[in-house]
């Protein structure tokens, strides 16, 4: 897992960039349109998502279009897949150490 992929998802305006990506390509100008930001941060942190392998862009004439590179994703995700069964294996004991306490409350209250 790389380091770098946290640290440029770290920041909110470079997360919600990645959450528009999802929905297909788009210009810098569409990006900072629909976050409502200046052309020139959009393209700062649109560096900084391509610099960390996140994005990718292509040229179409005088437009870059930026679209989401899947590869970075997909071993994010595969790390956490390692942290997955732990977590489940916690809520499932937090789900039954609920139940029994909400067993030995309303026997309590039934007594």
């Amino acid at each position: 897992m790389n380091a770098s992929t946290f640290s440029a998802l770290a920041e909110p305006n470079r997360l919600r960039i990645v959450e528009l990506l999802q929905g297909g390509p788009l210009t810098v100008g569409e990006i900072a349109n629909r976050l409502q930001i200046r052309q020139p941060q959009a393209s700062k942190h649109l560096k900084v998502l391509l610099d960390a392998g996140l994005v990718d862009v292509q040229a179409d004439a005088n437009r870059r279009n930026y679209k989401l590179r899947m590869e970075p994703f997909k071993a994010l995700d595969e790390w956490l897949e390692s942290y997955r069964s732990t977590w489940d294996d916690r809520f499932d004991n937090l789900h039954h150490y609920l139940q029994k306490l909400q067993f030995e409350k309303s026997t309590k209250n039934n007594n």
